[in-house]
């Protein structure tokens, strides 16, 4: 087993840098970090500042401190536009320090008319320097924070699609530290409609030396990048789309990365996982051409018939108390919470998706519990409250609702309780201090996590992917008409 550090949140004084989508690896969305903003002053907050980005954004910003540029340190935002523009801003004045693009060129959507364009977010690699963006040339690069200026030196930029055209980069880039290595990675799927010569997959970047590793969701036995018919290496499955919005996600106590697959073919001896929860080691590599350990619902033919997707969202890892034991009287140290498009939640088990150890298994979840109302595309919030109950936020098309997270007594069988639901369109949410924030149609609210209670209001521009990043006490969102908007306290 390799030793593990992982790749946290950095301190820098009293703030925390907020370096990829969700906060961490293991997306947890919950700043602890952020004092400023809380329950008793989050009403007061007003419009700091609100810039026109040159194309608009689809996902969250990353935020840094402290960054040496030309004209002196700086706090910054960095956004990915839906055209392939880099840009990073000044937190503090939303004032652009520089902007590079990788934009669309000649690639069209599944070859037709419409330019091809990207639903991402960046990541950032404070100890390095260095600020990550999928391109719409079907590359990862890497561009440095302070300057704006991309490293061209073989390898970089690294493929991430060899059929950009057909493969979207729709997730957010994502991060984690494990065995003395950073990783980053960058899923794929198809643009909507789903159309196109593409096969979900990921690849796994080693930033010390740009080394890359790809595992394909479909003919996983085949671990490169796939040409577009007729050309080789091919895979005669399509589709299979890996769009959850934080990518992967990172477990510390597993040492495991997972990843979701939409809809397509499940058949273990052919190596095609459709409908699938996947773990990975965290260099990206899976076991004997299949990945380390799966979890497939049972009804996994009809969510694919039926188009809905188990991969709408990751597993939100929930880390228990220590000395919690599982239904069988063994210890138990994570549950994962698996929505999907049938507004379904599931408990599963991180260590053992499937409860019978290893791939080509369905079923094996410890219980399924009604989502908040409408399709689950979106990633939880989850938090501990002062008294230590464990909570998940969860945002659907249609409803907001709380849940508990807690163990059955006599069963010690996980569980979910829903203590409120609000009728109100929410992407994923986000907490900070006590306080969840979430937009949607064209609102931003921020909440009491407990019982769901409006604190905070405003109208923004409409929400597609778009999630609020709250930091130094700053609340910053994306919107649908190309705004990156700031909010604060007044005078802050």
């Amino acid at each position: 087993m390799l030793a593990v550090v992982a790749a946290t949140a950095l301190l820098t004084g009293c703030n925390v840098a907020w370096l990829q989508w969700g906060g961490g690896p293991s997306h947890q969305n919950d700043n602890t970090g952020e004092t400023t903003l809380s329950a008793a002053n989050v009403s007061q907050v007003t419009q700091r500042w609100q810039v026109t980005l040159p194309h608009y954004a689809d996902g969250t910003p990353a935020v840094t401190f402290g960054v040496t540029t030309p004209g002196g340190s700086h706090d910054m935002a960095f956004v990915t536009t839906t055209v392939g523009d880099l840009v990073a801003l000044d937190l503090h004045t939303g004032s652009t320090l520089w902007s590079i693009s990788f934009g669309p060129g000649s690639c069209t959507v599944n070859n037709g008319s419409t330019p091809c364009f990207t639903t991402s977010s960046p990541a950032v690699d404070q100890t390095g320097g260095f600020v990550y963006t999928y391109g719409l040339d079907g590359k990862i690069h890497k561009v440095a924070m302070g300057t704006g200026v991309e490293t061209t030196s073989a390898p970089w930029p690294v493929a991430a699609t060899l059929k950009p055209f057909d493969e979207k980069g729709s997730s957010a880039l994502s991060m984690a530290s494990a065995g003395g290595h950073t990783y980053l990675y960058a899923t794929s799927s198809g643009y909507p409609g789903d159309f196109g010569d593409y096969q979900g997959h990921l690849t796994t970047i080693d930033l010390a030396t740009g080394a890359s590793t790809v595992f394909n969701t479909l003919c996983s036995n085949q671990t490169v990048h796939f040409a577009e018919t007729p050309a080789t290496p091919d895979c005669s499955q399509i589709q299979s789309g890996v769009w959850a919005r934080p990518g992967t996600t990172y477990s510390s106590t597993t040492n495991l990365i997972y990843l979701v697959t939409g809809n397509a073919t499940y058949d273990p001896a052919t190596h095609n996982w459709g409908d699938t929860v996947l773990a990975l080691h965290p260099d990206g590599t899976g076991a004997s051409g299949n990945p380390v350990d799966c979890y497939t619902p049972v009804n996994y033919a009809y969510l694919n018939t039926a188009d809905l997707d188990l991969g709408s969202t990751l597993p939100a890892l929930v880390t228990l108390p220590t000395g919690a034991l599982a239904p069988d009287g063994s210890s138990l140290a994570q549950v994962g919470i698996q929505g999907g498009k049938d507004a379904q939640l599931r408990l599963i088990d991180p260590a053992n998706l499937s409860q019978q150890s290893g791939c080509g298994h369905t079923g094996g979840e410890w219980g399924t519990t009604a989502g908040p109302g409408g399709e689950i595309l979106t990633e939880p919030a989850i938090w501990t409250d002062s008294s230590s109950t464990l909570w998940a936020q969860v945002g659907t098309d249609s409803n907001l609702a709380g849940y508990k997270i807690s163990l059955d007594a006599s069963t010690h069988v996980p569980k979910l309780s829903q203590v409120w639901n609000v009728p109100t369109v929410s992407t994923s949410p986000v907490v900070a201090d006590g306080v969840t924030y979430a937009a949607g149609g064209t609102k931003l609210t921020a909440r009491n996590p407990t019982t769901g209670a409006v604190l905070w209001s405003t109208t923004v521009g409409h929400i597609h992917w778009q999630s609020p990043v709250v930091d130094a006490g700053i609340i910053l969102l994306e919107d649908g008409v190309g705004h990156l908007t700031a909010w604060s306290l007044p005078g802050t």
